[in-house]
């Protein structure tokens, strides 16, 4: 990719040293993202920083960018004691956070490592031992290496949690404490998170300090580009409308959402019996076998991915055109991050959902937070024939175990498309609209 002066000017302006910008330059970016123009500027001020930014939106450069180059200019300590931690909730956004840092931090001498749970902590420990400036962690792992007293925070001079909401709802709070506890109380914070619930303001008052609030888009929207589309299935024809679509759409890059574990194991299984290759991915599944199906998933081997939502938080794949909500989640902004898996980075995307009866409520609680209706349709040979729950019974499905989310692995802006948009998708079959919403 050719870099223009005037692109890679737009990036110099933001106060970024000459190490720093060839490192960008030959990560071939040509302009920052609004998130990048609006959070690196007070970074390099050493200010506090809270940001509102989805997945996709650049975030981790925003934040890896200045804080890399605040380390280059500081004073090198002996030893190289942790001088910058960067918590992210889940192994594989800690992979690919640790990713960024090594590659933008090319031109400098600094070093860095990643840290998680799930494989063998002795190549951890030897880095460890050997200095690192830069440390990328889970909760979980860091606290018991740092117990095991592998190495020290007390040098800490930058802190930063990412994705922070994702963080409590699985359940970290206390952890986090524990390692706030144990950093200089002197320090650069720096919490960037997809909402502001009221548990992340809470947080952020007791973490930041006057912080600058940096918003790169609204609260729980959905990204532009996505078109949505919602069709009224029974459960049990699920699996079928699935095939139906992947075959006759000919889609070759597919992530499926459900709620539960089995059921993630369950429809894998049947997506390969039917010569469609798959691999589920959840909390349950080792590290390896994570890192090897998102690995497939993305060089084209593996043409299907279904995962949970905790399982899928923090995935970066780049330009996915299709995202499949096999089941609605019982939360309704795991909605948006759902599928702000897709649309990014200017690609157009679709994502469908099929809504059982029992999912009903959870489609208006979804599109309440959207303040939207997305349309449920019927499809012509998967008419459903399920009734709803007899009175005075439950209207939204049981999710035994599954909101229980501590120790399990895992979107955009504006208006969005609903079903009536089209957007050039192929249609894989005919199909004509619900009565029911």
């Amino acid at each position: 990719m050719v870099i223009s002066l005037t692109d890679y000017m737009s990036f110099e302006k933001l106060g970024l040293s000459d190490k720093i910008l060839e490192a960008i330059t030959k990560k071939g970016y040509t302009s920052p993202s609004p998130i990048q123009e609006k959070a690196i500027p007070k970074i390099l001020e050493r200010k506090d920083v809270l940001a509102s930014a989805q997945t996709g939106t650049g975030k981790t450069a925003g934040f890896t960018l200045p804080l890399l180059q605040i380390l280059n200019q500081g004073q090198q300590l002996r030893n190289r004691p942790v001088r910058a931690l960067i918590l992210t909730p889940t192994r594989e956004l800690a992979a690919q956070v640790y990713e960024n840092v090594r590659e933008y931090s090319t031109y400098t001498d600094l070093r860095s490592t990643v840290i998680f749970g799930g494989v063998n902590a002795g190549p951890q420990i030897k880095t460890l031992n050997r200095g690192v400036d830069v440390l990328v962690a889970t909760p979980g792992r860091l606290l018991d290496l740092h117990n095991q007293k592998v190495f020290s925070l007390d040098k800490v001079e930058i802190m930063v949690l990412d994705e922070a909401d994702r963080m409590l709802d699985m359940g970290f709070s206390r952890d986090i404490k524990k390692i706030i506890n144990l950093l200089p109380e002197r320090r650069q914070n720096l919490l960037f998170s997809a909402t502001f619930s009221k548990e992340i303001k809470k947080l952020a008052s007791a973490m930041l300090h006057n912080p600058v609030l940096v918003e790169a888009t609204p609260e729980n929207t959905t990204a532009e580009k996505v078109i949505q589309k919602a069709y009224r299935v029974d459960q049990k024809q699920k699996p079928a409308v699935v095939i139906k679509m992947i075959t006759e759409g000919d889609w070759h890059q597919v992530l499926i959402f459900t709620r539960t574990k089995h059921k993630a194991n369950r429809l894998s299984e049947v997506l390969v019996k039917k010569g469609i290759s798959s691999a589920a991915i959840h909390g349950n599944k080792s590290q390896g076998a994570r890192t090897k199906a998102l690995d497939g998933f993305k060089k084209g081997t593996v043409r299907v991915l279904v995962a949970t939502d905790i399982a899928a938080r923090g995935l970066d794949i780049p330009l996915l055109p299709h995202v499949i909500n096999f089941e609605l989640p019982n939360v309704p902004e795991d909605y948006v991050h759902r599928i702000g898996r897709t649309g990014r980075a200017g690609a157009n995307g679709e994502a469908i959902s099929l809504v059982s009866i029992d999912e009903i409520e959870y489609l208006r609680d979804i599109e309440k937070l959207l303040g939207q209706s997305l349309g449920a349709e019927i499809i012509e040979g998967f008419e459903p024939t399920e009734t709803a729950p007899p009175k005075g019974a439950s209207k939204k499905p049981q999710n035994k175990g599954q909101h229980n989310r501590r120790g399990n692995g895992n979107g955009g802006g504006g208006n969005t498309n609903n079903s009536n948009s089209g957007g050039g998708n192929k249609k894989p079959f005919r199909r004509r609209r619900s009565r029911q919403s």
